[in-house]
């Protein structure tokens, strides 16, 4: 089943709120904003994405909230090496002030809740699984609403491809008539063998019919790889570039302004499903 790449999943259970957003990206490749305490905690986190995602850029924020009424005790270490510093800089600065008490009770983690960590980290685990789940079913949405982009445009080539089967012989008779007819005009006396020689030549230089079925061929394809569970957003790059191949071929080898407007029209298309594709993972 096609997944989306692009995704945001916002969670909160007790004291911790996780926000997740996932762009495109050619690897997986996850960032973690997070408080310090916490920061033993990221391996394992970023190692769980690997069981659900296999591209994708994500950027994971971790909020803790503070409660209301919560006790506050002093780190005592931290403030006796703050204290330290602070006597080493006025030595070597010579300035004499002492700083402001307040300015270093904000300073981070001077100041931290009534030891709680097995409960505040329990909450940032269930919090982040929340988030994943959340995360997983959006790329998952995402994905099938752009399969179903993908499949309108896939129609459209077809019928555009069908089209084009229905005009190219009417097209290539009418050049050839055009050809006959200048050559009457001309008053040119041709050898029948060579005429029909030069016009057999002519058919094959604009006859598409190959690039035609090999359209066919990769719509095919683009449709099979839509319904992979595994992760296909390479492989359909892949063949929007085959596909435009094609295209250009057809524009190449287009002998009237019907055949190259169907080209364009082409062209179109598959530069729209390539556009989505960079967002499948």
């Amino acid at each position: 089943m096609t997944k989306s790449m692009t995704a945001f999943a916002r969670a909160e259970q007790g004291a911790a709120i996780w926000e997740i957003r996932s762009v495109n990206h050619r690897y997986l490749d996850a960032t973690f904003r997070m408080p310090d305490n916490f920061r033993h905690l990221e391996v394992e986190l970023k190692n769980a994405f690997k069981d659900f995602i296999s591209r994708g850029k994500l950027e994971c924020t971790l909020r803790i909230k503070s409660e209301t009424g919560t006790e506050l005790s002093v780190n005592k270490a931290l403030v006796s090496q703050l204290a330290d510093a602070m006597q080493e800089v006025k030595a070597i600065s010579g300035i004499e002030s002492d700083g402001d008490l307040l300015g270093l009770m904000r300073w981070p983690d001077v100041l931290v809740p009534a030891d709680n960590t097995a409960q505040v980290t329990a909450d940032v685990q269930a919090a982040f699984d929340a988030a994943v789940s959340q995360l997983v079913d959006m790329r998952q949405r995402e994905g099938e609403e752009l399969a179903r982009l993908i499949e309108d445009r896939l129609v459209e080539i077809e019928n555009t491809v069908e089209q084009l089967r229905h005009d190219v012989p009417a097209i290539i008779q009418a050049l050839q008539e055009k050809l006959r007819k200048r050559l009457d005009e001309l008053g040119t006396d041709a050898d029948p063998s060579r005429l029909e020689q030069e016009l057999v030549i002519q058919a094959q230089k604009l006859d598409v019919m190959e690039e035609l079925d090999r359209l066919c061929t990769h719509v095919a394809e683009v449709r099979r790889n839509l319904g992979e569970s595994e992760p296909v957003g390479r492989r359909l790059d892949f063949l929007m570039q085959e596909l435009n191949r094609e295209a250009n071929t057809l524009s190449s080898k287009s002998q009237s302004s019907d055949t190259t407007l169907h080209a364009v029209d082409l062209k179109v298309l598959i530069e729209q499903m390539r556009e989505q594709i960079q967002n499948i993972e």
